[in-house]
């Protein structure tokens, strides 16, 4: 029996990688991103097949999921884009290339998914899973970062609305807030801090779990933060 699909967008060395080991050994993986280089060493190592997306575009998003053997069960956005500084410095064009990335990069896969979805046969009254990683800043914005807060509100709505509009089809949405930094291979954490930082395994087991979770008790928001955190 083929495994069913997982779709990871966005991906690097940290949390997408993470989230490829976990779920190699039960689904069929699909990895897009904007660049080949950071996506072929996790292919080779989990057996995925790789698409080169610019995840603002939607013919190409549409194509991604239409290129599916079949619907996805498991569709995972991860991209952001950050640009800082005072707001009176700040350029529209970068901030709009900004929000692009981290919401309507965010809007278009959860389109494209969910129209793959509702095609699908559920199980166990489950027809997939769309998961958005989010940030603190979809709770709070942070002094100079307004462009990257305009992104994650934007994104939080965006799966609040669709997790209303979607839960009673038989798809499961959820936004996770990524609250602290993660532990990504070539960062350290403090030597009077340990646990400090967020492991991208440990972060990868709530999602797991988030895909797995009986849709009796489904979570539409879950917030993930190591001890250090103040909220």
């Amino acid at each position: 029996m083929a495994k069913p699909i997982a779709v990871i967008i966005g991906v690097g060395d940290g949390l997408s990688a993470a989230l490829a080991r976990n779920l190699m050994a039960d689904y069929s993986l699909t990895l897009a991103a904007r660049s080949a280089d950071k996506m072929q060493s996790l292919a080779d190592e989990t057996g995925a097949r790789t698409v080169l997306l610019d995840a603002t575009d939607e013919s190409a998003v549409a194509a991604l999921f239409d290129d599916l053997p079949e619907a996805p069960r498991v569709a995972i956005y991860n991209p952001s884009a950050r640009v800082r500084g005072p707001i009176t410095d700040l350029s529209a064009e970068d901030v709009r290339r900004a929000v692009d990335v981290t919401a309507i990069g965010s809007f278009l896969t959860g389109k494209h998914a969910a129209r793959r979805m509702l095609e699908a046969e559920a199980i166990d009254g489950t027809k997939g899973t769309i998961l958005f990683t989010g940030a603190s800043a979809g709770v709070k914005g942070f002094p100079q970062s307004a462009p990257f807060a305009m992104g994650k509100f934007a994104q939080r709505g965006l799966a609040q609305s669709m997790a209303r509009e979607l839960h009673p089809k038989g798809i499961h949405v959820a936004w996770i807030n990524i609250d602290g930094g993660i532990l990504n291979p070539g960062r350290t954490e403090p030597d009077d801090k340990p646990g400090s930082m967020l492991r991208p395994e440990a972060i990868a087991r709530t999602y797991r779990h988030m895909i797995e979770q009986d849709r009796s008790a489904w979570s539409n928001e879950v917030a993930v933060r190591p001890w250090v955190e103040t909220f």
